[in-house]
């Protein structure tokens, strides 16, 4: 069937090409794939060097049964393959035409072709289907072979291949030849012998190819695996060594060799092409650990120590034990009687999780204060073993080991009970005794009510027990004493800061909710009441403990009760006229500065003027905060639904540190405009470590701050709330992120010049006398007083809890617009 380039089925002939073309590859892979099957089993076998394994008759057995199935492949191939015509293209692709146009326009009018009418109708047909022909597209060959190879050896093959090419060479496929007959000479053209040298795999040292190395001295890591191969005919080439210490030592004409390097020795091999090497052993030294002379205590009860480990190839693993030091211990009161015995503990050592391990050294950190050793003299040894699996062993350090502190008299002495208790069971009696005699007048030594009804509930317990204590029993009756000497010693500082945290929680909900001005006045008594019992307790916990970590931060910080007074009466005053905003504002700087700081009673003066650079850090300290105010009016905006006025508040503050009505008949857009020029104009004056890396890294933050106040402007402009919220949060992120910078950065700084304790923290030096209300200067990251202090604790964790609880709590009310509450579930993916 012939197609005219003059006839409507001209515009077929790419598609048909393209199908006669696919018609050709359905036959040849039908008719052949047997055949290119056997030639890649072939050329994979080969590959793979089965040739040279195989003995010479199997071989030439193997090589004949390769070639006869593929003179058979090969006919049955050329026998069933019958080449495509046009014609079969033409028909294949009519086929999937509906109604097989094409056949219809090859057709020709049989009756009525002298009747116009009918030539009419003829005509409007063969039109039709010319257009339906125009519409065609390529059929696709049916290359699938499955139903001829129900075994996929096709696949087999082409496995076999690939993993010829990644694991063997396709060079070897030229040493089939050498079965040729003659064809001796030519495999004698080879190497002679090949050796290698494999090093351990710890010391990391390469292999080496022995054919490579001339005759002398070679140096080698302790436990090279040397390996041999001897070709051409047994006894031409022999191997001899005296470095491996072997005892049964195979036959010198022996074709392969495979020894490991244990001592210092030669490796000769005579012959043809023969070398000789004098092996030196490099040896695996044991590990070394060096501990340091003593643990440091931390507030908790945690210890630190300082250990340096060194090996030549690196150190695997590494373990200290812990055991008592009985002839240390002063062996007075419950201490008298033997202990019980006890197992050392072991603690696993640190390892650095990059870099090198040769040589390094790591801080040991852990918790034993509730392990009956806390606070005993015990024996540490530390060890450390290689990959090689000898282990390196330290001197015995002999140290108290640290343990928490209790100041209070009461707690100290239930400490004491529960180590006499741990100490031996036989201590159940003396220490039921003490403990009637400590709660003998309750009321002169116990202020805690719950820690005196657990103590009297342990004591009937003991007392009951005393003449036959178990394990378990002791063990809990220690874990209770704990957790009794924990009440007593935080108890009553920890119940009066939950009450104030209650205090402050209700009445912030209050103004929120705008409830009225009678119950604003009650909740507002409660946490005058509640702040004034948690400066009392706090006085008391110092007076208590003059050695405690608290005393010893109390004496660098100070408030005056005058100063906490016009704090809760300027909130008061706020209330009452209705400026519930600035009063909210006020209330929770007052809740971070009772949160995160600790507070001392006593006036204080102003420490002097600093330098530049710390006029800068507190340049920057402003903006931050003048955004965060920013940051909150626009969510109270959002809040309150009013996206669409660009979030404008007449006579609302700029933020900490503005003056009352600055931000008086100004936009949030504009207001936020102004932040960002003056984040611009700092960042072209001096910074703190220009010409650094930790100065450049703070500038780069001070510019990505830049671009996302840019960006929360125009989202503000816009009336996109949610969106200007995201980018202000980026913005003070970047600002507290370049602050840190240029905070260590001033710290090294001073610290070069000598004064490295007014350079370790920005803040010690105020130049006017700046500080918060409670006395306290400000930290190195544009927070509210020192940062030291306000990570320090299970406050602050249990704090961000509640933060979290709440967010998860509103993000679910759906009485709260919806713009508020996608904000909110941004704020849970982000943490």
């Amino acid at each position: 069937m012939a197609v005219k380039t003059d006839t409507p089925l001209a515009a077929l002939s790419r598609p048909l090409r393209l199908t006669l073309l696919g018609m050709w590859a359905e036959r040849l892979t039908r008719a052949f794939w047997p055949l290119w099957t056997v030639v890649l089993t072939g050329l994979s076998a080969a590959a793979f060097g089965l040739q040279d394994h195989l003995p010479l008759e199997a071989a030439w057995a193997a090589l004949v049964g390769l070639a006869l199935a593929l003179v058979w492949t090969l006919w049955r191939g050329l026998r069933g393959f019958r080449a495509p015509s046009r014609a079969e293209a033409l028909i294949r692709l009519d086929s999937r035409l509906p109604g097989q146009p094409i056949a219809a326009l090859t057709d020709s009018q049989a009756i009525g072709g002298d009747d116009p009418a009918s030539l009419a109708v003829w005509q409007a047909h063969r039109a039709r289907m010319a257009a339906r022909a125009a519409k065609a597209r390529a059929v696709e060959p049916d290359l699938k072979l499955s139903r001829r190879d129900p075994y996929a050896l096709r696949y087999v093959a082409l496995t076999a291949f690939v993993m010829a090419l990644l694991f063997g060479s396709i060079w070897r496929v030229a040493s089939v030849q050498a079965l040729a007959p003659g064809a001796g000479n030519e495999l004698a053209a080879g190497p002679a012998w090949e050796g290698w040298a494999q090093p351990p795999a710890h010391t990391g040292k390469p292999s080496l190819y022995m054919n490579d190395i001339a005759e002398g001295r070679l140096e080698l890591p302790a436990g090279t695996r040397l390996q041999f191969r001897l070709y051409g005919e047994v006894g031409d080439m022999t191997l001899a060594e005296t470095v491996s210490g072997r005892t049964d030592v195979p036959a010198a004409s022996e074709t392969v060799h495979d020894f490991t390097l244990n001592r210092a020795g030669e490796v000769a091999i005579a012959g043809p092409g023969g070398r000789t090497w004098t092996l030196s052993v490099l040896p695996d030294l044991a590990p070394t650990v060096t501990p340091g002379d003593s643990a440091a205590r931390e507030g908790d009860g945690r210890f630190t120590m300082d250990f340096s480990a060194r090996d030549d190839y690196g150190i695997a693993a590494g373990q200290v034990s812990i055991a008592l030091d009985l002839d240390a211990v002063e062996r007075s009161y419950g201490l008298t009687m033997d202990p019980e015995p006890r197992e050392a503990v072991v603690l696993d050592l640190p390892m650095p999780m990059t870099g090198n391990r040769a040589d390094f050294t790591e801080t040991l950190i852990d918790d034993l204060s509730e392990h009956p050793f806390a606070n005993l003299p015990v024996t540490m040894r530390f060890s450390v073993t290689d990959a090689a699996g000898q282990q390196g062993v330290a001197d015995p350090v002999h140290l108290i080991l640290p343990g928490r502190r209790f100041f209070d008299p009461l707690a100290a002495a239930l400490i004491e009970m529960r180590r006499d208790l741990l100490w031996n069971r036989a201590n159940a009696p003396r220490t039921a005794q003490i403990l009637k005699a400590v709660t003998h007048r309750p009321e002169d030594l116990i202020r805690n009510e719950r820690a005196y009804l657990r103590l009297r509930v342990l004591m009937r317990d003991l007392d009951a027990q005393k003449a036959s204590l178990s394990p378990e029993a002791r063990d809990a009756t220690a874990a209770e004493l704990w957790e009794i000497a924990l009440l007593v010693e935080e108890g009553d500082l920890a119940s009066a800061m939950e009450r104030l945290r209650r205090a402050q929680d209700r009445l912030d909900e209050a103004i929120r909710n705008g409830a009225e001005q009678g119950e604003i006045d009650e909740l507002m008594q409660e946490l005058r009441q509640a702040l004034n019992d948690y400066m009392r307790e706090l006085a008391e916990e110092a007076e208590r403990n003059p050695d405690s970590q608290l005393s010893q931060n109390m004496e660098g910080m100070q408030m005056s009760g005058d100063q906490l007074q016009q704090m809760l009466e300027e909130l008061q005053r706020l209330m009452e006229e209705g400026r519930m905003a600035e009063a909210q504002e006020l209330m929770e700087m007052l809740r971070q500065l009772m949160e995160n700081m600790q507070v001392v009673q006593g006036e204080g003066q102003g420490q002097g003027q600093g330098g530049p650079g710390q006029q800068a850090m507190r340049d920057l300290q402003d903006t931050l905060r003048g955004q965060q105010g920013l940051s909150d009016e626009a969510f109270r905006d959002l809040q309150d639904g009013e996206e669409g006025n660009e979030g404008q508040r007449p006579g609302q503050q700029q933020g900490e540190g503005e003056g009352e009505g600055e931000g008086q008949g100004r936009s949030l857009a504009e207001r936020q405009q102004e932040l960002r020029d003056r984040l611009g104009q700092l960042q072209g004056n001096p910074l703190p470590g220009d010409g650094t890396e930790r100065g450049e890294e703070g500038r780069r933050q001070l510019d990505r701050a830049g671009r996302a106040m840019e960006e929360a402007e125009e989202a503000l402009r816009n009336g996109d709330l949610p969106g200007a919220l995201d980018r202000q949060a980026e913005a003070m992120e970047a600002m507290r992120d370049g602050m840190q910078q240029f905070g260590e950065a001033l710290a090294e700084n001073q610290q070069q010049q000598g004064n490295a304790e007014q350079g370790q923290e920005f803040g010690q030096a105020d130049p006017n006398g700046q500080r918060d209300p409670l006395g306290r200067e400000p930290g190195n990251s544009a927070r509210i007083g020192s940062d030291r202090n306000m990570l320090q604790g299970e406050d602050v964790y249990r704090r961000a809890q509640d933060l979290l609880d709440e967010i998860r709590r509103r993000s679910g009310d759906q009485a709260r617009p919806e713009g508020e509450r996608d904000y909110l579930r941004r704020l849970l993916d982000m943490f």
